[in-house]
């Protein structure tokens, strides 16, 4: 990506050191080449010790001051973390804007063996930065934790079935460039879950993480990102997931599983992966500029009052965004266990100036459950397919169809004649693979509605003046100010 807006993390950022360039030669999983400069950055925030024995680090961990931060740098090297006596940060932490930083000397130096590494109990503003996780049990943030850091570390935990890779638990946790890579079995890379059964965690910041090669054959239960599970929808997470890279991550059909409410997804890059992005349970979601590119799926919607807007989804193998029906309208505080499972019908769901081009089908609402989606805005979509159907909801109800542009080959569908045109949008593929409109296409300044409380920009951050043009990209001169993700963007070695 030539030019990015990146949200730093100024703790994480700072305890970090960077490789630059990536040079093309680079390894697989993002490690610098042997030929490769690293720049040593200001490690955290002081008073500053260093370690090389685990029995150091427990040493250095016991000696600090609650609320007292400072930064702990372990010594590069293989550290094997006796089974049954893990690291334990129990009680340890430090201040919003000092917090206690445990970070290996370079980024990727620090490897650390056993069943288990760190134990997070009661721990509060802690950053762990730089280390390699190759345990053979989940890493768990406690529900009693607060403000903890998990950046630039990589994690290849033994592939055991079953085994999730983390669980998170707590408050206002940050995971950050890491990379999450090479499992086989059952078990998802990342969860976000809470307290008690109902509970979320609540403003988790997942961002610049790159995760790949999830190969687990099954069709469920090999999440790359997991946000909540059925009992937990109606919880509130405010989560925020942007900036993240999924390559090859095949173990579920959902690569983003949404089981929450009132989250943010946006931003992030799905390239040539069998997931997509699935609002699964929950109300109040938004997805918004996001690049699905060459993979299986795209955008599937249950529940209430979403916006799904920017988004590009391009070349998939199955339908581009999927409206589903349910087995029940709406879930609700207090219905029994065995419902809240179950497929809650979409309601009240805006679809706007999303780009759908050569999927196997463009929108589509379900038929196979008996309660069918409604009240639905789809309006000023671009939808271009030789194949299937570009758009139908045969048993909706209440649908607003509007400014929609259709081409290709592909059957129109069952949308009202009101509700689009059918005119060759001019689209064209650029350098980093995206069809977009072109100088002349039909689509620029074309939008039906104003869009201006919804969203201000287009997928690639240039602003949205005037009528927008249809689609999830506005001509004009501005610099882009981001583009699909690549692996120089994300993980522990991007800039």
């Amino acid at each position: 990506m030539k030019r990015r807006t990146f949200i730093l993390s100024a703790v994480a950022g700072a305890a970090a050191a960077i490789t630059l360039p990536q040079q093309a030669g680079a390894a697989v999983l993002g490690r610098p080449a042997a030929s490769a400069r690293v720049v040593p950055m200001l490690p955290g925030r002081g008073p500053y010790s260093h370690v090389s024995s685990i029995d150091e680090l427990r040493a250095a961990i016991a000696s600090t001051t609650d609320g007292g931060g400072g930064t702990i740098i372990v010594a590069d090297g293989t550290y094997a973390v006796p089974d049954g006596a893990p690291i334990d940060l129990t009680g340890a932490g430090g201040r919003w804007n000092k917090p206690l930083t445990i970070m290996a000397a370079s980024i990727g130096g620090v490897t650390l063996t056993g069943s288990q590494s760190f134990l997070f109990q009661d721990a509060h503003d802690i950053v762990i930065s730089g280390f390699v996780f190759t345990q053979s049990t989940t890493i768990e943030i406690a529900p009693t934790c607060n403000a903890i850091t998990l950046s630039r570390n990589e994690f290849t935990l033994a592939d055991i079935e079953g085994m999730h890779c983390m669980m998170v638990r707590a408050d206002h946790t940050v995971i950050e460039y890491n990379h999450f890579h090479h499992k086989s079995t059952l078990g998802i890379f990342l969860g976000v879950e809470g307290a008690n059964s109902t509970e979320m965690a609540e403003n988790v910041h997942i961002h610049h993480n790159y995760f790949s090669d999830h190969s687990f054959a099954g069709d469920n239960g090999g999440e790359p990102i997991r946000l909540g599970v059925s009992p937990r929808a109606l919880s509130s997470a405010r989560a925020t997931v942007e900036y993240n890279l999924f390559e090859r991550t095949n173990g579920d059909p959902e690569a983003i599983s949404v089981k929450s409410s009132d989250n943010v997804v946006r931003f992030n890059t799905i390239r040539d992966s069998g997931g997509g992005i699935v609002l699964r349970h929950g109300n109040r979601t938004r997805v918004e500029s996001n690049h699905i590119i060459r993979g299986e799926r795209g955008i599937r919607i249950y529940g209430n009052d979403h916006v799904i807007v920017n988004n590009y989804i391009g070349e998939t193998a199955d339908t581009a965004i999927v409206l589903g029906a349910g087995t029940v309208r709406d879930h609700y505080e207090g219905e029994p266990a065995n419902s809240r499972n179950k497929n809650d019908a979409v309601d009240r769901v805006r679809v706007a100036l999303n780009t759908i081009v050569g999927n196997t089908g463009g929108i589509s609402g379900e038929t196979h459950r008996p309660i069918p989606p409604a009240d639905c805005v789809i309006v000023d979509n671009i939808l271009v397919g030789d194949t299937g159907t570009l758009a139908t909801v045969p048993t909706g109800t209440g649908f607003t169809w509007a400014g929609n542009i259709l081409w290709g080959a592909a059957a129109d569908g069952d949308l009202p004649a009101g509700g689009f045109i059918r005119v060759d949008p001019r689209l064209v593929r650029d350098a980093a693979d995206v069809l977009r409109i072109g100088a002349g296409s039909p689509a620029v300044d074309a939008a039906t509605q104003d869009h201006s409380a919804w969203v201000r920009d287009d997928i690639e951050g240039r602003k949205r003046t005037g009528a927008a043009d249809v689609g999830a990209h506005e001509l004009t001169p501005a610099h882009a100010m981001r583009e699909p993700l690549t692996t120089a963007d994300v993980g522990p070695f991007a800039p």
